[in-house]
């Protein structure tokens, strides 16, 4: 084995990438970008583990995509992450890299281990060409160097370096301040950063995302309950009863978010707002739809559709069906003409014929967001 633990540290909100997918979850034909990055650097030098740090909220769902990567949760800052990364490193060496550093040159890697037992920290650098100009005066371009990651480092002296409240942008810079040795490497071009949205023209080794659809069902049933408001799809509706239920009970929404949820294949409403969870009692189910668009959105999907069957004895939903609409669209970020509304009737027959309750039969088909043409 290689005595090299990998780490991809991607728990950050990409706000300065300009889109509305979060940088690592753009796919990379099929792939997660974060996905993608562990996988083919592990083909350059077979880690003996691979952890990625990654934000609370979407630590579940990277679960879904392999067994061979372990997670663990980032922190508001680099650091952070680093630090909580470092508690699962058992290899004397550890190489750091950002999710957003997606097509580095198997060259790199190679120069990087083959330099592990020479210094504290081995830093892949680029030679500056232009002329270079600090506090407006010019100053020598070869003695000016551009860090790129990712970094290879001794893990106990990392450990130590990032054991401190300074905050530092890499780990060479935290490891030369320990005093320790930091030794350079020949870095590469290609090892574009993803930074802004502008930079994935300059990164041709990522594919397009795949041209896949992917659909979610969705069921839910509440009972109705008296002198209770009555909420439906986000509209108020005046009968003198509402539903039974933990949060506001809006039955329609609750049944597109888990036709939404199945349609990425992140799990049910209940994994998200649990029951149980007293934040959650009364709470408004358009706050937690918007919640789960959000999720959607940043995991690297868009909303092509979504089809509502309605089946109740009571209320009259037809009155309705076009406030529902125009609701339910504003909220999934879709036009109205990419929602359809049915209504129906039980015919009389079980607990939703005799009028005890709604149920709500919805499907969602969702596809990759498309960076490529954005």
């Amino acid at each position: 084995m290689s005595n090299v633990t990998l780490v991809i540290l991607c728990a950050g909100n990409s706000t300065r990438f300009g889109l509305h997918a979060k940088k690592q979850w753009l796919r990379v034909e099929d792939k997660p970008l974060w996905l993608f990055v562990a996988q083919q650097l592990n083909t350059y030098s077979h880690f003996d583990k691979i952890i990625v740090a990654a934000s609370k909220n979407e630590l579940s769902y990277m679960q879904n995509f392999t067994t061979d990567v372990t997670f663990v949760q980032g922190g508001q800052t680099r650091q952070e992450s680093m630090n909580n990364a470092l508690q699962e490193v058992t290899t004397e060496h550890v190489m750091v890299t950002d999710v957003a550093r997606s097509c580095v040159p198997q060259e790199v890697i190679q120069r990087l281990i083959e330099q592990k037992n020479n210094a504290d920290c081995v830093v892949p650098v680029l030679n500056v060409s232009d002329t270079v100009i600090y506090n407006e005066e010019t100053i020598n371009r070869d003695n000016v160097k551009l860090i790129q990651t990712p970094q290879l480092s001794n893990t106990n002296i990392l450990k130590q370096a990032l054991n401190t409240t300074i905050e530092y942008t890499d780990d060479s810079s935290a490891i030369k301040a320990l005093g320790k040795k930091v030794t350079y490497v020949e870095g590469s071009s290609q090892s574009k950063k993803l930074t802004y949205n502008k930079d994935l023209q300059e990164i041709p080794c990522l594919k397009a995302p795949s041209t896949n659809f992917f659909t979610g069902t969705g069921l839910d049933i509440h009972a109705f309950e008296d002198n209770k408001p009555m909420v439906l799809g986000g509209v108020s509706l005046d009968v003198p009863y509402g539903f039974k239920a933990h949060s506001d009970g809006d039955v329609l929404i609750h049944s597109v978010i888990d036709a939404l949820l199945g349609a990425c294949g992140a799990g049910d409403i209940g994994e998200f707002f649990p029951d149980t969870d007293a934040a959650y009692k009364g709470a408004d189910s358009k706050k937690l739809l918007e919640e789960i668009v959000t999720f959607i959105y940043n995991v690297g999907y868009e909303i092509v559709n979504v089809d509502l069957t309605i089946i109740a004895q009571r209320p009259k939903i037809n009155p309705h069906k076009m406030d529902i609409k125009y609701t339910m669209a504003k909220l999934l970020h879709i036009e109205p003409q990419f929602i359809n509304v049915k209504a129906t009737t039980a015919e009389k027959l079980g607990f939703l014929g005799r009028s005890e309750g709604v149920a709500v039969q919805s499907s969602a088909t969702l596809k990759y967001y498309d960076w490529k043409n954005a």
